[in-house]
């Protein structure tokens, strides 16, 4: 039986990859874009059934409709995949206030009101599957990322408290952690500013960084979006999913150094209690 799939931000980079992966499936999708016009030959000669619709995630109306439309088309929506988001390079104290508010707009706001526009769906059906996109910046402080990390670590605790929710009604929730992969999201799709020289030895050094890591990145999104079909079909889904060599060696490298600071500081930790009787 087909699935029918919902997917933001389907116009280029990993969401284009997972779309095309979804209608070579024979699973049934509703595409999104801002611009629907840039989703055009999408469908062409693949065998899932194809629906668009515009979309901005940061509108709550959009959304609603968004969710119609798929239940309208196709009958049910199985899974929604909240992949629409970007990232922009610059130190806190450069970025300016209206930046972070847009990026956290985008990348976590959208991601909350996507998810509430299908949660009566899923619930109502007792099925589902929520995929959410975060990023190695999601589990690691990304310098010269504030804005993107603090959304992307948003992200992830608000699907961390939707999976124990959503477990009770039978919707999965998954969690992806990519880490660098070969899309626009280091191109176009991102700002970079190297600031001020203050900075210059982590900020500075992630923009000189991303601008030479662009086309050069580890990641196959073709191979990242097959691994998300493959996680939807399992009965046992992981709740977080790494993809990409780089997130699961920095992932590790990070969860090693957390346990190892919070064992240097047990017992200081451990002394604000109440003393025993």
């Amino acid at each position: 039986m087909p699935r029918t799939w919902l997917v933001t931000g389907s116009s280029r980079g990993f969401g284009r990859a997972l779309c095309e992966a979804i209608l070579d499936s024979g699973d049934n999708l509703l595409a999104t874009a801002r611009d629907p016009e840039q989703l055009a030959g999408l469908g062409d000669g693949r065998p899932g059934g194809l629906a668009t619709a515009p979309l901005d995630v940061t509108c709550e109306e959009d959304a609603s409709a968004a969710v119609a439309e798929a239940i309208a088309q196709f009958g049910a929506l199985d899974v929604l995949v909240n992949n629409a988001g970007y990232g922009d390079i610059g130190s806190v104290e450069d970025t300016s206030l209206h930046s972070f508010r847009r990026q956290i707009a985008t990348n976590l706001f959208g991601t909350i009101i996507m998810t509430k526009a299908v949660i009566p769906h899923m619930r109502t059906r007792r099925s589902g599957h929520i995929v959410q996109f975060s990023s190695v910046g999601g589990r690691l402080g990304a310098p010269g990322r504030a804005a993107y990390s603090a959304a992307k670590w948003g992200v992830e605790g608000f699907s961390e408290v939707l999976a124990q929710e959503m477990k009770l009604v039978g919707v999965r929730v998954t969690i992806v952690e990519p880490g660098g992969f070969r899309t626009d999201f280091a191109g176009s799709s991102t700002t970079l500013e190297a600031g001020r020289a203050d900075y210059d030895a982590v900020v500075g050094n992630a923009a000189r960084m991303q601008a030479a890591y662009n086309g050069k990145q580890p990641g196959d999104p073709h191979r990242g979006a097959r691994a998300i079909l493959e996680v939807v079909r399992s009965d046992a889904p992981p709740l977080r999913l790494p993809l990409g060599s780089d997130a699961v060696g920095a992932i590790e490298r990070g969860d090693r150094a957390r346990l190892e600071e919070l064992e240097r500081w047990r017992t200081l930790s451990i002394s604000t209690d109440f003393p025993k009787d």
